[in-house]
């Protein structure tokens, strides 16, 4: 079996011969449960497949079509790459048939049949008027170009069109894409005896191995695929587009619920809060208002939804706007995934998602609409640069993930932008943290501005800590940014303090007399420096760096002359007679104990003496 799988899904009213139609095409009975035996009815999505004339297995997914069931057929829809609208000949176009084909358009599935069932029901004439009415339908929908094939499920009357219709469609169609984060939206769960629990649904964006990890999201169950089926038959792989039925290690049935969705591990976080591009039905029946909840649906996933229009306070049949989701629960969904949202009732509109995890945005903001339109772009290098203006910095695999991108071309992307200025990377190795290029710039100048004002409030300092600097401007995390700006030369670092390249410490004349006052005395007084004639402490420390004093304790500082001078001749001493006392130190010098004491304390801890009992010995 090829890696190129695809799905088609049937839609259409209820009772209009969707399951007669998928039996007569594939053999197979869709309707699983005894109570839709019992009603003639598909409650629950049926599942069944179709070997094609060229030799291409295609899942099928029976969709229910009574309205209360539209919900289910939602879950069906998102991962099919052709749909069978169908059209009973006798009855015509009824109410679902136009729900099911807006939710069509608003899923943007560009390939379709419109099937029209029972024609052994009515005679040519009638047929036409049939074939009229849909044409009429379809105008101004995904599905415009759509052929119309009549068949009979009883007589076979043009099931052999129908068949090589959907075999020449789907050999034109576009594999579905391999990003290598598969996505299974799980639409059953069950228990098998001796297996355990198995779920089922369409995968998409990559494939699946036995004996890998997953993890169930948005629970976040870990567990390892102990079996892969598709249509029925066990398979090592599963690729991108196929139905699949996975056999999971370690999970109850309980655990998972439908809408979850079954993926590698690590990668794909669940969000509350979405960005989307709305689009309301044309047959809307009241205007959406701002604020209203609705029933959000994308995958197989279906969750209460309050809806945050940012550019008006409500929206009518047909109007489109940037809107924001805030759901009850989290759900996993990405970038470009289809939603759908209703009332109880009703379809109300649907659209694709544009930012999978939003922060709040004020509404009727110019400037949040602009960051919407250029987000939605379709262009992959704009949307990574509109990304990373949003979110910088953000780790090249997060971005990859943010913009739904292929791991290999999304890595290519990233590299011409980078060579062109665009997009800056910061960091080696294969998972570099990135700025936007005006982004980068941006934190440059403010880094310098942050250095700036240090020097102006702190002149006699050499510079910043560096921690400050770090925390300042929120780069903790990511202190490769700060290597960088050292590597560019842009701010220089010396023993833990950060200044800009040309800074010098300015003393003002006050403080230059005051330093030029403190180091005479020093001098004068070598061995026993007075404590009262002292400078504040950023000088000190200035002289301290500058290497003009040395502070042995807190209130003793000598001259940098003097220190040498005397540790020199107590380590001579020292060595002499094989060791020293602090009285001897303090007739050495002719000074206080206070001094000795000092002075000894801190040659111990430079580790040039040591301390045994009450004597020195030299290191």
């Amino acid at each position: 079996m090829g890696t190129n799988m695809f799905v088609i899904g049937t839609a259409g009213h209820v009772d209009h011969g969707k399951s007669a139609l998928v039996q007569a095409l594939t053999g197979i009975d869709p309707d699983r449960l005894r109570e839709e035996k019992e009603r003639g009815m598909t409650i629950d999505l049926g599942f069944a497949w179709l070997k094609l004339p060229s030799g291409r297995e295609v899942g099928v997914v029976d969709v229910p079509g009574h309205e209360r069931f539209v919900s289910n057929m939602l879950a069906g829809v998102g991962g099919i790459d052709l749909a069978l609208l169908i059209v009973a000949a006798d009855e015509g176009i009824m109410p679902q048939t136009r729900e099911h084909l807006a939710i069509l358009d608003l899923l943007d599935i560009k390939c379709g049949i419109v099937v029209i069932t029972k024609v052994d029901l009515v005679d040519e004439e009638f047929l036409s008027l049939v074939k009229l009415e849909v044409e009429e339908l379809m105008n101004g929908t995904s599905l415009a170009q759509a052929q119309i094939i009549p068949v009979s499920a009883i007589t076979m009357q043009g099931l052999p069109e129908l068949v090589a219709a959907i075999d020449q469609i789907l050999m034109n169609a576009e594999p579905k894409r391999d990003i290598g984060r598969p996505r299974l939206a799980i639409d059953r769960a069950f228990t098998i005896a001796g297996s355990g629990t198995v779920v089922t649904g369409t995968l998409i964006d990559g494939s699946l191995m036995v004996g890998q990890d997953v993890e169930v999201v948005p629970s976040g169950l870990k567990s390892r695929l102990r079996g892969l089926q598709t249509h029925k038959t066990r398979v090592e792989k599963a690729f991108p587009g196929s139905r699949v039925a996975a056999n999971l290690v370690g999970v109850a049935t309980s655990d998972i619920e439908r809408g979850d969705v079954l993926t590698k591990p690590g990668w794909l976080v669940p969000t509350a809060r979405l960005d989307v591009k709305l689009r309301m039905l044309g047959n809307l029946k009241h205007p959406l208002r701002h604020g209203s909840t609705v029933v959000f649906f994308t995958g197989s996933a279906e969750v209460m939804a309050k809806v945050h229009l940012l550019e008006k306070e409500a929206l009518s049949a047909g109007e489109t706007s940037w809107a924001q989701f805030a759901l009850d629960n989290p759900v996993a969904v990405v970038r470009d995934d289809h939603f759908v949202i209703r009332s109880p009732m009703d379809t109300l509109g649907g659209g694709v998602v544009v930012n999978s995890h939003a922060s709040r945005h004020r509404r009727f903001r110019l400037s949040v609409v602009h960051d919407l339109e250029r987000l939605g772009q379709s262009s992959p290098e704009d949307t990574i640069v509109a990304t990373l203006e949003a979110k910088q910095p953000v780790l090249l695999r997060d971005l990859l993930v943010e913009c739904n991108l292929p791991v290999e071309d999304g890595r290519k992307l990233v590299s011409a932008l980078v060579e062109k200025g665009s997009v800056m990377a910061v960091g080696s190795g294969a998972n570099p943290l990135l700025f936007s290029g005006s982004g980068w710039q941006g934190l440059v100048t403010r880094a310098k501005a942050v250095v700036q004002e240090y020097h102006g409030k702190f002149p006699a300092r050499p510079g910043m800590p560096k921690g400050e600097l770090s925390s300042k401007m929120k780069l903790a995390a990511s202190s490769e940014a700060l290597q960088k700006l050292f590597a560019d030369g842009v701010l220089v670092e010396r023993g833990g303090v950060v200044s800009l390249p040309d800074y010098q410490v300015k003393l003002t004349a006050e403080q230059q007399k005051g330093v030029d006052n403190f180091l005479r005395v020093l001098n004068e007084n070598p061995y026993s420096p007075p404590g009262e004639v002292t400078v504040e402490p950023d000088l000190l420390n200035l002289l301290v760096e500058q290497g003009k004093v040395v502070k042995v304790a807190d209130g003793v500082v000598f001259s940098a002359v003097a220190y040498q001078e005397m540790v020199d001749r107590v380590l001579a001493y020292a060595k002499s007679k094989g060791k020293v006392t602090l009285a001897e130190v303090r007739d050495m010098f002719d000074t206080s104990r206070k001094y000795a004491k000092a002075l000894l304390e801190h040659m111990d801890e430079k580790k040039l003496t040591k301390r045994v009992g009450n004597e020195r010995v030299a290191r």
